[in-house]
């Protein structure tokens, strides 16, 4: 019966047309082997962009300074501008082929990971500055009052709260960044898009592997969405609305 069943099941003609283009010759794998790819770039470039962002959004943060104190700010600054008027695809192209050019024996996916974390930093910078600047004043005045230096009252009662305001922005750009990345075959990266550029070259049919490749991207952003608004309940669960 269960025989019977599946031979009707793979008779259907759609059926055996997605078999032929991603079972046949095992090509489902290279979506496999891409997806990988692409979910390592996408979350070590996260943690370095976060990192990265943090620092640049303290230097961005001094634009009252005076005199030399001002110089972080003005590169910060710069750094800021440059990378967000910029596309993402360029700045990955000038790491690989200019910056990178002659580091022969470094990996592709290195270079993927610092140029994407490099423009995310960018984004994640004025997130975190945004974060920061949208906590009271009187939460820094009543840090001091309890005897905090500024480096204690920024980190125990500033920093916990700027993230807890900066959340969503953040989570949306760690989505923003996995389907960014798309663009990492233009270095000769095979991820989860060039897969299926890989496909289509082989099978001269471009429905099945796109769709594949939209279908397994939707699916991992869902899960991130779900992730990160379980994660945005639990850090406002003490907030009173």
């Amino acid at each position: 019966m269960n025989e019977l069943i599946g031979k009707l099941f793979y008779n259907i003609p759609v059926i055996q047309k997605i078999s032929g283009v991603l079972i046949d010759g095992n090509r489902y794998k290279l979506l496999i082997s891409g997806l990988g790819v692409t979910l390592q770039v996408t979350f070590v470039s996260a943690a370095l962009g976060l990192v990265l962002g943090l620092i640049v959004a303290f230097l961005k943060l001094g634009d009252n300074a005076k005199g030399w104190r001002r110089i972080p700010y003005i590169i910060s600054s710069s750094y800021v501008d440059i990378i967000r008027g910029t596309p993402s695809v360029v700045q990955l192209l000038i790491f690989y082929h200019v910056i990178f050019a002659g580091a022969k024996n470094m990996s592709t996916v290195i270079i993927a990971v610092i140029a994407f974390a490099v423009n995310s930093s960018a984004y994640v910078a004025e997130i975190f500055r945004g974060g920061i600047l949208a906590v009271d004043k009187g939460q820094t005045e009543a840090g001091i009052s309890l005897g905090l230096s500024h480096g204690s009252t920024m980190r125990y009662i500033i920093i916990p709260q700027a993230l807890k305001n900066s959340f969503p922005a953040l989570a949306n750009e760690i989505i923003v960044l996995m389907k960014e990345t798309a663009i990492v075959g233009y270095v000769a990266l095979q991820d989860l898009t060039k897969a299926g550029d890989y496909i289509i070259s082989r099978t001269y049919n471009g429905l099945i592997p796109l769709l594949a490749v939209a279908l397994i991207y939707f699916i991992m952003i869902k899960i991130l969405t779900k992730l990160f608004n379980y994660i945005e309940g639990r850090l406002r669960r003490g907030d009173i609305r």
